[in-house]
Formats: C-alpha cells, sequence, structure tokens
C-alpha cells in the first residue's frame, strides 16, 4: 500500500530528478481511494466532484535540492547502470 511514497528518500530523489515539487497525500493508498470516490459518484453519495476536493488532503511536499546539471549528472549516471544491467 503505497510502499515507496512512504520512504522520504526516494521522494527526495524523485524531486530532485524530475525538478518539480512531489506531493505525498496523506492517504497513499490513492487507488483504492479513487475507486471509492467514484462509488461515491455513481451512487449518489456526492453529488460533485466538487465536494470531494477537501477530502484530499497533502501530507509532504518535497521541493528540488539540487541543480538542474547535478538532476541531469546523475540522470547520465542513473542511464549508464541501466544500460550496464541490460548487456
Amino acid at each position: 500500500m503505497g510502499g515507496a511514497s512512504q520512504n522520504n528518500l526516494l521522494m527526495q530523489f524523485q524531486a530532485d530528478l524530475l525538478g518539480i515539487p512531489v506531493v505525498r497525500p496523506t492517504l497513499i493508498e490513492t487507488t483504492a481511494l479513487g475507486a471509492a470516490y467514484l462509488a461515491g459518484l455513481s451512487a449518489g453519495v456526492y453529488a460533485h466532484v466538487d465536494e470531494l476536493q477537501h477530502l484530499w488532503q497533502i501530507d509532504r511536499v518535497f521541493e528540488p535540492s539540487i541543480s538542474r546539471e547535478q538532476a541531469q549528472e546523475l540522470m547520465h549516471k542513473w542511464n549508464h547502470a541501466i544500460r550496464q544491467t541490460c548487456a
């Protein structure tokens, strides 16, 4: 249930490599939550999608903390490692 998203190091690494904030919601099992919200909409529990907006909350935002040059170098090394394992 959202194991990778609970790893702060991994979330920060993604933010650094992507160069954008990575948002982790309070409830990390968003696939099941989305299905439940859709079922609630279909069953009339919620009248409109806008009613669901306040139910989603942010646990933490991971902001990029390295330069784009550093991120590109890390991606280069990552791609090299992948090529080595596939060779």
